[in-house]
């Protein structure tokens, strides 16, 4: 009886330093971030958000609107530290950080990288194409070091975590992440197709995610993906 209370007791302090960290954000960030949002003359908080990233550039942006609406660029935050290269993390240990359709789907205010959001890998595409154990664990956090994860350090990342948090409450529902090597127009793909790393089904993969990301640039709407159970591909539709 005195070990289970100790530990509920331990469990509320770790609670309670969590809750303080993401209030400590919400206090030195929120009047910025709503300022962002005001700037892009979008409201705080959001009907919706997207979130995407290119490894190559080294950016992740933020994009937000009224629900049904064309986005508009919120913030662009630079990656600090992203380990591997361009290409698809395929299994656990490849130190890759992913790429293909996500969501930003859990929070830990307690991560030993000041505050973190998971990334949703492995999801039904990487699951029928990569190698077993797939791994996982792959965040967007603070500091600036990686294994698989995209590090932003911890000030940005206090504005970052907060628009995902708060977005998510309004639309309830998980935001979308898009990781992508590069941007994918056509000076992009003949890059990537040079590239020391290009491989014919690395060339195949990387253009099985260029409608997603031509879709969005066309009509500031996240494209609604889903996996071919058969293949693994990647089918990418308008967003609604």
């Amino acid at each position: 009886m005195t070990r289970l209370l100790l530990l509920l007791g331990l469990l509320g302090v770790l609670d309670a330093r969590a809750k303080d960290r993401v209030e400590a954000a919400r206090r030195a960030k929120e009047r910025a971030v709503a300022e962002a949002f005001a700037a892009a003359g979008v409201s705080w908080p959001p009907e919706e958000l997207y979130v995407r990233g290119f490894k190559q550039e080294r950016e992740l942006e933020v994009w937000a609107g009224a629900r049904g609406q064309p986005l508009k660029p919120v913030k662009t935050f630079r990656f600090c530290a992203a380990s591997g290269d361009v290409g698809p993390k395929r299994r656990e240990g490849d130190a890759q950080v992913p790429e293909g359709f996500y969501t930003l789907d859990q929070f830990n205010p307690q991560s030993q990288f000041h505050l973190s959001m998971r990334v949703s890998y492995p999801n039904d595409a990487d699951r029928r194409r990569g190698e077993r154990p797939l791994g996982g664990s792959i965040y967007v956090h603070g500091d600036c070091a990686s294994i698989g994860c995209i590090a932003i350090q911890d000030d940005p990342i206090e504005e970052l975590y907060l628009m995902v948090l708060e977005a998510r409450r309004k639309m309830k529902r998980d935001v979308p992440i898009h990781l992508f090597p590069r941007r994918l127009d056509a000076e992009g793909l003949a890059a990537l197709e040079k590239h020391p790393r290009a491989t014919p089904e690395r060339v195949a993969f990387w253009r099985g995610l260029e409608p997603g990301w031509r879709l969005f640039e066309e009509t500031r709407r996240p494209p609604r993906v889903s996996v071919d159970p058969r293949t693994g591909a990647y089918v990418v539709k308008p967003g609604r």
